[in-house]
């Protein structure tokens, strides 16, 4: 089962083994990720389940028949602090290509990287 890592707005951390082809959204509730609601139980109803992917990913997601669609476009307009990389959880499908994904929670920041001096 690919591992999927979901960053929080306090900079903690959680990796979750996902099972093949289940949403991130489903994932999220499944494991108690609070801040993953899912309302809409992944209808494109709602943006109960907004993640921004990690930039290194973005292409990969895409990749695996995870385009975005106008309809969530629409949806994640919606959506509170909206970024590049923002999608709709229920939209992205769990595949074993993307074992080692990580995705952060609204309000959360991905770390940067180190430099040296």
């Amino acid at each position: 089962m690919p591992d999927v890592t979901f960053l929080f707005k306090d900079g903690s951390a959680r990796t979750l083994r996902v099972a093949e082809n289940t949403s991130l959204m489903r994932a999220a509730v499944e494991n108690g990720i609070e801040e993953i609601e899912g309302a809409c139980g992944g209808c494109i109803a709602c943006a109960t389940c907004h993640v921004y992917i990690h930039p290194d990913w973005a292409d990969r997601v895409i990749a695996q028949d995870n385009e975005k669609s106008e309809s969530e476009e629409d949806m994640l307009d919606m959506a509170y602090d909206v970024r590049e990389t923002s999608r709709l959880g229920c939209q992205i499908i769990v595949t074993k290509a993307l074992d080692g994904l990580i995705v952060a929670l609204p309000g959360a920041d991905f770390p940067s990287p180190l430099t040296e001096g």
